[in-house]
């Protein structure tokens, strides 16, 4: 299927931008940023996706960028050194071969899960096996990082950049699926650049991604 690829984005007034002090105070005077990790119920999510015959890990990846959408202060990146938000991100993702080596692969976002979901198999199917870091190219600006690691339930998760940031993109990592009774829940961390996101803005994240899994059939149907 055909990628419309969405790189839109508009430019930060940064001169009446409202968070113009903080991003300063943030990324010059005490660079800082944060991670969390909740514990989400995945239960009707993962009944719909069974019963549709769908990949649950695309859901993962549609709900979240779906979600995103709704953000605007987890969408801030540079072009050309002038900071902008993007209209949307595309979830980027890690594929597992046969001798454990992994490989990142991104799929376009596009509105309409149906559209999003036949891209992503379309990417597994082209991309899939094929080794090294990203077989996908071109890499897009905006990009998120939206990882699972499947093997572990973990408790908090947090990575270490050892680069400059040249995006305020947040990183979000899925845990291995926990199970009692008849709930199954998934840990998530979210870690975002206080520069651009408070703790009100990731407990607001958080609240309406639990509301989009707890009812999969306003955004998947």
């Amino acid at each position: 299927m055909t990628e419309q690829l969405n790189n839109h984005y508009t430019v930060i007034d940064q001169q009446n931008w409202p968070r113009q002090q903080y991003f300063y105070y943030f990324t010059k005077m005490n660079p800082t940023g944060f991670s969390l990790t909740v514990d989400l119920d995945i239960t009707a999510t993962l009944t719909w996706a069974h019963t549709h015959h769908v990949k649950f890990n695309a859901v993962y990846l549609y709900l979240v960028s779906q979600l995103l959408t709704r953000h605007p202060e987890m969408r801030v990146g540079y072009v050309n050194d002038q900071l902008v938000t993007f209209d949307v991100l595309h979830p980027s993702y890690t594929v597992i071969h046969a001798d454990h080596s992994i490989s990142n692969l991104w799929t376009a976002y596009d509105a309409d899960f149906n559209v999003f979901y036949q891209r992503y198999l379309a990417d597994l199917q082209r991309y899939g096996d094929q080794p090294g870091p990203m077989p996908k190219a071109p890499q897009s600006p905006n990009l998120v990082n939206v990882g699972s690691l499947p093997w572990v339930n973990f408790t908090s998760y947090t990575p270490l950049p050892f680069k400059p940031l040249d995006t305020f993109f947040p990183i979000f990592q899925a845990g291995q699926f926990k199970q009692t009774g008849t709930q199954t829940t998934m840990p998530l961390s979210l870690t975002i650049n206080h520069a651009t996101a408070d703790g009100y803005h990731v407990s607001c994240f958080f609240n309406e991604l639990q509301a989009l899994f707890t009812a999969p059939t306003t955004s998947l149907a």
